[in-house]
């Protein structure tokens, strides 16, 4: 469908997905006067608790997808799995931002890693893995250790298998179900960090600080901000993520995350791409209290064709996730001074789940008006 005039306020946003991240979503469109309806399969979605309209349907269902799509004026999406059919198949209703194909891309590794190669910007070396034969040639020619990684529908650790010396190939291949799968190096990173990224219609780009993340049990516990990487790491993230924004022609928020290997000296890489999330990201989340701007907000400000700000980093930031019971513990944030706190209104608390978060800014004067 062609593009749409930019929204005005009372216009709907349509969000596929319901979870925390179309929870933020519809606050920061609320916000600038922008309603939302959420379309998602659970019926228990956290989202739903802050929108004016919502529909409970599997994505696979053309009847409610048809009148979701006559019941908003342009569509977005808060996480990458939503069915690249249900996208396309909206897209020809509705504005779809960012573009479907885009979606398709990034939910498949191995596309997605042969894309940000082509465009000569370095990654872990990696092989395309379809049987358990395949898997032993391309250990042959990666070597270990080395991560084997399902091409779709993995996060947060799951769908992955790290082969070691003494793994035993057959192990590996089981573990991730003996589904299509990407090889890669390991890499021995110094840093983890990110960038969120937001380009609107018109390809102005704008990038939030580079964010420095660490992982317990393959999901995102804490980000800091400014991330302890020299100017020139900083600035060749953000020039990797301004890139891969402008070549997808995106429309909307993504993350780029990266490492930042060991070993790097002199004229290596100073940093490798590992994957690409097409929407607002839980390496972001510091942006609601530590920026002029959210990701949030930038997302909405894109999709409606709006302009976007430029944003300005508050002082040091600290993210840090409230995983599973961790939520219980929200009443000693509340009595810190300096904290944020946000609980997404989940009802199940399960180990490892994203529950809610909590946002620590102190000044800094030296960062005062740095991007």
């Amino acid at each position: 469908m062609s593009e749409a005039e930019p929204l005005s306020p009372g216009a709907v946003v349509g969000i596929l997905g319901g979870g925390q991240l179309g929870r933020m979503l519809a606050m920061a469109a609320a916000r600038l006067g922008l309603k939302t309806h959420v379309y998602s399969p659970d019926p228990q979605s956290c989202a739903f608790q802050v929108v004016q309209r919502h529909t409970v349907a599997e994505y696979g269902d053309e009847a409610p997808l048809d009148r979701f799509a006559q019941e908003v004026d342009v569509i977005t999406y808060e996480f990458e799995n939503v069915p690249a059919d249900a996208a396309t198949f909206l897209a020809a209703r509705r504005p779809v931002l960012p573009d479907p194909a885009v979606l398709a891309s990034t939910q498949d590794r191995l596309v997605e890693k042969e894309f940000v190669a082509g465009l000569g910007i370095a990654t872990a070396p990696f092989a395309r893995v379809d049987s358990e034969a395949e898997l032993a040639r391309a250990i042959d020619e990666i070597g270990r250790p080395a991560v084997l990684k399902t091409r779709r529908f993995g996060y947060d650790g799951k769908g992955q298998a790290t082969i070691r010396e003494g793994t035993a190939l057959d192990s590996a291949w089981r573990r991730i179900g003996g589904r299509s799968a990407i090889l890669e190096a390991f890499i021995d990173f110094e840093h983890e960090v990110s960038v969120v990224v937001a380009r609107e219609r018109s390809g102005r780009v704008e990038c939030f600080d580079v964010t420095e993340n660490e992982h317990r049990d393959h999901i995102l516990k804490i980000s800091r901000v400014p991330a302890l990487v020299s100017p020139a790491i900083a600035d060749a993230a953000q020039a990797i993520a301004e890139t891969i924004a402008r070549a997808f022609e995106y429309v909307g928020v993504l993350a780029v995350e990266m490492f930042v290997p060991r070993a790097a000296r002199g004229g290596e890489t100073p940093v490798l791409v590992n994957e690409i999330a097409p929407r607002v990201h839980n390496s972001g989340h510091w942006t609601l209290d530590g920026a002029s701007v959210s990701q949030f907000e930038q997302h909405i400000r894109a999709v409606a064709g709006w302009p976007l700000a430029k944003p300005v980093r508050r002082g040091r930031i600290e993210m840090i996730n409230l995983l599973g019971e961790e939520v219980e513990d929200y009443a000693r944030w509340l009595a810190e001074p300096n904290a944020k706190v946000h609980i997404y209104g989940k009802g199940n608390v399960r180990p490892g789940r994203k529950m809610g978060h909590v946002t620590c800014v102190s000044p800094d004067p030296a960062s005062a008006g740095h991007r």
